[in-house]
């Protein structure tokens, strides 16, 4: 190979690369935006699984506001400043180190409270959570549970599966960290397995559907679902 055609190549590619760059330079600033805006600001999180029914079905996709309690470092846990606290009846989105993956599970205990469970019934700070029945399902019965600051629906099976989980503690949840259980109180791996989640594993709060899929039904829109609010 002639020494002109050594040196011609490298300056070849340079030049092609530069082309690519100038064309495209406009769609990777669009693309890093959109990486930046899911990792610090909000974000769009599949459901999957049973342990937050009747408010969430599989194949649900919730928004997740980042911004709810912190504002992070993109890409990190690392907290730059706190907006708000987590409060009791949020549904938010853990990124849980013990369970090695992550949950979208209801706070129910915040730091300070003292939590007990017997038979399912829910007693915070020795005030018993107020709740009412609203249906029977075949094997299960749907209630209203009532903490101080929201209501929200829950789930409960009438039969004996899962038993050994209706009752825990009486704990205290410990500083920076919180109490969360599944609305499917008998199908649903929470703190009673896991424990306290720490805040930093506190992705962010959903509280609406953006649109969903029943997987049950060849993927099919549940267009009733399409923008409904969470409670």
């Amino acid at each position: 190979m002639h020494e002109s055609n050594k040196h011609s190549l490298p300056n070849r590619i340079r030049g092609y690369l530069s082309i690519f760059w100038e064309e495209n330079r406009q769609f990777f600033a669009l693309l890093l935006c959109i990486v930046f805006f899911k990792s610090a600001i909000a974000d769009l999180s599949s459901i999957s699984g049973a342990s937050m029914l009747p408010t969430l079905l599989d194949g649900d996709k919730v928004w997740v506001n980042k911004l709810a309690y912190d504002v992070k470092i993109p890409f990190t846990e690392i907290s730059l400043t706190e907006v708000s606290d987590p409060r009791r009846g949020d549904i938010v989105m853990i990124d849980s180190k013990v369970a090695d993956k992550r949950l979208v599970k209801r706070i129910v205990g915040i730091p300070g409270d003292t939590i007990y469970m017997q038979n399912n019934n829910l007693v915070i700070n020795d005030v018993a959570a107020d709740y009412e029945v609203l249906s029977t399902e075949g094997s299960s019965i749907i209630i209203q549970e009532h903490l101080p600051e929201k209501k929200y629906r829950a789930r409960l099976s009438r039969g004996y599966l899962n038993r050994n989980n209706r009752s825990y503690g009486p704990t205290v949840v410990p500083e920076n960290q919180y109490f969360v259980l599944g609305d499917n109180r008998d199908n649903s791996a929470d703190s009673r397995i896991y424990s306290f989640v720490p805040r930093e594993e506190i992705i962010g709060r959903s509280s609406s559907v953006v649109f969903s899929l029943d997987s049950e039904n060849s993927y099919l829109p549940r267009t009733e679902r399409f923008l409904s609010e969470l409670n």
